[in-house]
């Protein structure tokens, strides 16, 4: 074969070889009616559009099923009057989650934790409002909570200088009268001072708009809830009354109903109403942590108290009628605190309301 020859036949080769990749591409990429089309007959300007719409397409973010703690509302955190001239409080069965801890002269205070409330029924109130104490601080940090109270104790006022609290002192807003369309925290005439102040969840907002605070958080649950229903088998604490005594003469007791599978709420013997609409306080789950408390000199000689929280804690977790033991653990302040059963393992929390019960060491609690 001559050389002439064997060009021709590399030519050849090289054409059929070309046709057949053409034909081969051609046949992979059809248009939606089954035309062929070449790469070369796409408008460039087309490619790119395909490019970035491919690239710019969002990402579904995964939805949760839990109800009560949900969306991207940052949660507010308002300190409550629990004396007994302050009750009944307002609103307190719109908070997904209320803290009961003990202050001064063997009384509690109570921080309600409100989240993604429906405001389009018109603005909520709150109250009766009182002082910050530096411990419940502690709390409102770890669910990244904006703050609001109407004073403060010298410890709490350093708590809120030095962890850079979202707080909202209702001293520098509160008339001392009754309200009005621009109060922001006001006086009511049905009870005396300094057990009448209130403010409400859109005065909050307002306020969080003039002071450049947040009103979104990411941060997540401190309870780990869960769409199921949790329940506890025969080897559980029958829990259809529960008392727990903070000092002599203030005991709160929870009572168990099992057509609605919550827990009413008493203090000091009586029940609860909600101010707001004439309800009883109810809640579906229940935490009590015996932790301890002492009295400090702050300067002041109120004898308010300090709260010995960064440790492991013995105590419950109750719920439809029944209660298991379990640790609660905090580290730091702002650490969210874990709530353990007797394996270690976090618990699982039901979707709805919870009171957290923070108690003196020795106080006996009881079960029925």
């Amino acid at each position: 074969m001559d050389k002439k020859m064997k060009i021709f036949i590399g030519i050849v080769v090289v054409i059929v070889v070309a046709l057949v990749a053409i034909l081969g591409y051609k046949i992979s990429h059809k248009n939606r009616n089954g035309e062929d089309i070449a790469l070369e007959e796409q408008p460039e300007e087309e490619m790119l559009d395909d490019k970035k719409e491919e690239e710019t397409l969002p990402v579904e973010q995964p939805k949760s099923d839990i109800k009560i703690f949900n969306g991207k509302d940052r949660p507010i955190a308002f300190m409550i009057d629990n004396n007994v001239k302050a009750q009944p409080h307002s609103n307190l069965n719109k908070a997904y989650l209320v803290y009961e801890i003990i202050v001064e002269g063997g009384e509690t205070r109570l921080m309600a934790l409100f989240k993604g409330v429906d405001l389009s029924a018109g603005d909520v109130t709150i109250g009766p409002i009182r002082s910050a104490r530096h411990y419940f601080i502690d709390y409102a940090l770890e669910n990244d909570a904006i703050y609001a109270h109407l004073g403060q104790s010298p410890r709490a006022e350093e708590y809120i200088k030095n962890f850079n609290v979202a707080d909202i002192n209702g001293q520098i807003y509160d008339t001392g009268k009754a309200r009005t369309s621009k109060s922001l925290y006001w006086r009511e005439k049905s009870k005396k001072a300094p057990h009448n102040a209130y403010t409400s969840i859109n005065s909050i907002l307002e306020i969080c708009k003039k002071r450049n605070y947040a009103t979104t958080s990411t941060k997540k649950s401190v309870l780990n809830y869960v769409s199921k229903e949790v329940t506890f088998d025969e080897t559980a604490k029958t829990a259809n009354s529960i008392t727990i005594p903070y000092a002599t003469g203030h005991n709160v007791k929870y009572v168990y109903d099992a057509a609605s599978g919550r827990y009413t709420r008493y203090s000091k013997g009586k029940k609860q109403m909600d101010e707001a609409t004439g309800q009883d306080i109810t809640t579906k789950n229940l935490i009590v942590c015996f932790i301890r408390n002492t009295t400090i000199n702050d300067g002041e000689n109120k004898g308010r108290q300090d709260l010995d929280n960064f440790r492991n804690a013995d105590g419950y977790y109750i719920t439809n009628g029944k209660a298991i033991k379990i640790t609660c653990q905090k580290q730091f302040v702002g650490g969210q605190t874990k709530y353990v059963d007797s394996q270690g393992k976090e618990i699982e929390v039901n979707d709805g309301n919870t009171f957290i019960n923070i108690c003196p060491i020795d106080a006996n609690v009881t079960f029925e």
